[in-house]
């Protein structure tokens, strides 16, 4: 099945772009983003570190032991499947997220490090295009500037500042000053962190977004 393929290839590609080095603790966080991909687990040890993950889930990061270790990807549910052993070597000291991108039938695994150092007075974001069938766009403020230019499917931002406060903000075809979707009321709070993930499909009109706040912690 081409969902198994991905999720084998997904914990690969976790296993070869973590950077190896030494220490205690690394820290990896996933996210859903397919709209049709199935729930999976991820093991580590026989015990579940992320479970029952499906679409538009983005975890907490799970703290594992930096060097070598295997993660076990199995199916969701009463009687599940597994899918695959990979062993991993992870980096001490070090945040990422494992990005699942795409549709099922055109699965893609990206993975980034997370800067998650608060700045002092202000937020700190960055934004995400994980819309596999929407176009480039520019992330503005309600009628206003530009603040993020033209970002397309798979690519990320680097983290910029702004004042703490709610936003109104649009997504625009990158541009144009037409609004693709509106995003009322976005609050970034001083100190903290943000990824926005912009998800779901253009042609089913199920376009949205997701904002998380980059940081540690336990669910």
């Amino acid at each position: 099945m081409q969902w198994i393929k991905w999720i084998a290839g997904l914990m690969l590609v976790l296993g070869f772009a973590l950077a190896q080095g030494g220490g205690n603790t690394a820290f990896v966080r996933f996210a859903h983003l397919v709209p049709d991909a199935p729930a999976v687990d991820i093991l580590s040890g026989g015990n579940k570190v992320f479970e029952a993950q499906a679409f538009k889930d983005v975890t907490y990061y799970a703290e594992v032991p930096a060097g070598s270790l295997t993660l076990t990807v199995q199916t969701t549910g009463q009687n599940p499947v597994k899918v695959a052993d990979v062993a991993i070597r992870v980096q001490a000291g070090k945040y990422y997220t494992v990005m699942a991108l795409g549709t099922a039938s055109t699965l893609k695994a990206r993975l980034v490090e997370d800067r998650i150092a608060p700045a002092e007075g202000v937020a700190k974001v960055r934004i995400v295009h994980a819309s596999p069938d929407a176009p480039a766009v520019d992330v503005a403020l309600k009628g206003g500037p530009v603040l993020f230019r033209n970002l397309a499917f798979n690519q990320i931002s680097g983290y910029g500042t702004v004042p703490a406060g709610v936003y109104n903000l649009e997504i625009r075809p990158t541009g144009t000053t037409t609004v693709a979707l509106p995003l009322e009321g976005v609050g970034f709070e001083a100190g903290k962190v943000y990824s926005v993930f912009a998800v779901g499909l253009l042609a089913g009109e199920t376009l949205e977004v997701i904002v998380v706040e980059d940081s540690f912690g336990s669910p």
